[in-house]
């Protein structure tokens, strides 16, 4: 990995602020689920920052973006508010949805912020339908959809590509390659071994790049977004990736995963080799990342105190703002 020509040294430090946020957040969201603080399960994106932080760090704000059951990455990278993040975890009224969707469907719209989906391959046929409206407002908007290796074996991936490629929607297509869906191993469920290659067979390009190397995907990224902006319809990129956790935060779950293969990812891990490279450029010393945590850190304690502080929603609200078609 090396540094961005296309970067000045503050954005690629505010790349690893985001990314520590990121890890610092899922940190507490996994103690306070495990100490019985946040009810429902939690998915840490522990491991994957680079790809959330990469590839939103190419969008605009107008620019839409839909996420998966683990999506607080996601939402931090595209500018949600750690407050009404962590208060919806919490199940507060003050929530992105007032307490009531919890970790797997916090939404933002007036960032982009389509919403997690905990349903695999749920959210790529709502963000490519935002794709179509970004090309009907004809504003230069684009639509990205993230989703895992599970997902690009479901029937909406395929039939998302299919149609736009067909119509050249500006959308870029973000596999986010963990190489397992939940327990179940992707080499034992994919024919072939780079999900990017089923491009191929829609006409459209596709790419594998280092899902742990935020400037390879942020330049991926930036490609896909130009070329989307342009007119010229969809990109599928392939971010190789691991989490470092289990797939949910439950006590005593089975992880199948080898420890050899845990461990050499870890050597792997996206924010060390951001942090080290910015180091080795004199970018990064001591102090700065000290002062960087530090006001991470005040920002989410303030957070889980805001959470704290705020109201669960009454019985007598259970339906309002439900909906159901």
């Amino acid at each position: 990995m090396k540094l961005s020509p296309n970067l000045a040294p503050d954005k690629q430090r505010e790349m690893l602020r985001q990314m520590l946020t990121i890890r610092r957040f899922e940190e507490r969201a996994s103690a306070d689920y495990l100490s019985g603080k946040i009810y429902g399960v939690v998915h840490c994106y522990i491991g994957e920052e680079a790809v959330a932080v990469g590839v939103c760090s190419a969008l605009g704000r107008g620019d839409r973006i839909i996420s998966t059951h683990r999506g607080h990455g996601h939402c931090i990278a595209k500018g949600a508010d750690l407050n009404r993040m962590m208060a919806e975890l919490y199940g507060r009224q003050t929530g992105y949805c007032k307490g009531k969707g919890g970790s797997m469907h916090i939404a933002d719209f007036d960032i982009g912020m389509l919403g997690a989906n905990g349903i695999v391959a749920g959210g790529i046929a709502i963000v490519t339908g935002a794709g179509l409206a970004a090309q009907m407002e004809g504003k230069g908007g684009v639509a990205v959809a993230f989703f895992g290796d599970g997902a690009s074996n479901a029937g909406p991936f395929h039939e998302c590509l299919n149609i736009a490629a067909t119509w050249k929607l500006p959308m870029v297509y973000v596999c986010e390659n963990n190489l397992y869906a939940a327990q179940t191993a992707a080499a034992a469920t994919h024919a072939l071994s780079d999900v990017a290659a089923r491009a191929t067979g829609y006409g459209i390009p596709g790419s594998v790049v280092d899902g742990n190397d935020v400037f390879a995907v942020y330049q991926a990224a930036s490609t896909a977004v130009a070329s989307a902006r342009a007119g010229n319809g969809p990109t599928l990129i392939e971010c190789k990736t691991y989490r470092q956790r289990a797939h949910t935060e439950r006590a005593g779950q089975p992880d199948p995963r080898d420890k050899t293969e845990i461990t050499a990812w870890m050597r792997q891990d996206p924010i060390a080799r951001l942090e080290s490279l910015l180091r080795d450029q004199d970018e990064l010393d001591d102090a700065g990342l000290r002062t960087m945590e530090g006001e991470i850190m005040t920002a989410i304690d303030a957070a889980v105190a805001f959470a704290e502080a705020s109201p669960f929603p009454l019985p007598e609200q259970a339906t309002d703002d439900v909906f159901a078609a």
